[in-house]
């Protein structure tokens, strides 16, 4: 699988009264990682939408284990698995600053969609990404 670590402190507005990450920004953090993961390989989102296609997400999941607070340093990492076939699963852990804690951790599911709504196979570039960038690294 491969992997890719991001940092992100927290701001206010990601906390519920109580000072903590409310639990659906969970997912937008997975959303952070995913989308720098894709970044550190020379994609990003925006190009593969200029390109036609679109990533919707049709599964998601998270478990918690310890709060993140405000103005905490998290870091999330994010990782691709190729093993699931139909889809593309990205699985995610978020960690305090140290990488010590795990706070929380979980997947996302998407599918290549294109312009009309239909859901395609992978386009060439994103499997020559996967061939090139990721593959080796990971063997």
């Amino acid at each position: 699988m491969y992997r890719h670590r991001t940092t992100y402190r927290v701001i206010y507005g990601d906390t519920d009264t109580m000072g903590v990450v409310y639990y659906g920004n969970y997912l937008r953090l997975f959303e952070i990682g995913r989308a720098e993961m894709f970044r550190s390989l020379g994609l990003t989102y925006k190009s593969i939408e200029e390109n036609g296609y679109f990533l919707p997400v049709s599964e998601s999941f998270c478990r918690y284990f310890a709060p993140a607070r405000y103005d905490d340093l998290l870091s999330i990492e994010a990782g691709l698995d190729l093993s699931v076939k139909g889809a593309l699963k990205f699985d995610y852990r978020i960690y305090n600053e140290t990488g010590e804690t795990l706070l929380a951790q979980g997947y996302t599911k998407h599918a290549f969609m294109n312009r009309e709504g239909r859901v395609v196979r992978p386009p060439g570039f994103f499997k020559d990404l996967i061939e090139t960038r990721i593959k080796p690294a990971g063997e």
